[in-house]
């Protein structure tokens, strides 16, 4: 059975099995683990993952035109949930320790992403997540300080977690075709990392430095603290930098100096 991709829904349909043996066998399944697929379309990647023999499989797909034909190729091997990803509840997995894999639509990646960052105790929740992005999205991710691409998306990301890349994929291993190259990513979660109160902080802190990326950051200094002088003298910054110019760890402290003084 051939099925369209909807526009509307960024839809692309991973065909190529050489790029699906690789993201698989970057999940690294053992036969104890709970794996959660978001988005499997017409279940490509489905049919290698139940290879591995995971404890469970469950996935989550929002298009219905694919829930009969999974249920016919699958039947009881899978637990299928039909709903959107950005309105799905994780809760009920926050301590199961999954394997999440997904080639999230381009339109929501980032969104998407962000929603598990939130997530309190991730490393309970995830044990691994093997993610596709648009190539320009993922060029985001990983950037280095001192770059063009490093920004909000970079210093939320590397927060919670260790993120490697694994390889660029071509559009003709779609169908159809993207106009854009796409990146596999692979995120662990961190089981220590800077100690902030809230997700909801550092988005604030990020998107005052980052909306204006060639201000110098005495003004989102001054936006953020009564005191900015103090702030930039305890953290020996010079306020003629710019955002790209201070390093994740920087902003974190940063962070925690808002949280501070907001309570």
């Amino acid at each position: 059975m051939s099925f369209s991709a909807k526009k509307s829904l960024g839809q692309n349909f991973l065909t190529d099995k050489r790029i699906i043996n690789l993201i698989v066998e970057n999940g690294k399944i053992e036969k104890q683990d709970i794996v959660l697929e978001v988005g499997p379309g017409t279940g490509n990647l489905t049919e290698r993952i139940l290879e591995k023999s995971p404890r469970e499989l469950i996935v989550i797909e929002k298009d219905s035109r694919f829930i009969n034909h999974l249920n016919n190729k699958f039947g009881e091997k899978i637990k299928i949930i039909n709903d959107d990803m950005m309105k799905f509840s994780f809760k009920n997995y926050y301590d199961k320790n999954v394997i999440i894999f997904g080639n999230l639509p381009y339109n929501i990646s980032t969104q998407m992403l962000v929603k598990w960052i939130k997530i309190k105790k991730l490393n309970n929740f995830c044990k691994k997540f093997i993610l596709m992005f648009q190539k320009e999205v993922a060029e985001r991710i990983i950037a280095k300080v001192n770059t063009q691409n490093y920004g909000r998306i970079t210093i939320l990301s590397n927060w919670k977690m260790n993120i490697e890349k694994i390889i660029d994929i071509e559009p003709d291993c779609f169908t159809p075709k993207p106009k854009v190259k796409s990146t596999l990513l692979t995120f662990t979660p961190k089981n220590n990392f800077y100690d902030l109160k809230d997700t909801k902080s550092l988005e604030h802190v990020t998107n005052i430095f980052f909306s204006n990326r060639r201000k110098m950051i005495k003004k989102p200094l001054k936006f953020l603290f009564k005191n900015f002088d103090d702030i930039s003298n305890k953290l020996s910054l010079d306020v003629n930098l710019r955002p790209q110019n201070l390093d994740k760890l920087t902003y974190y402290k940063i962070c925690e100096y808002y949280e501070n003084s907001i309570n």
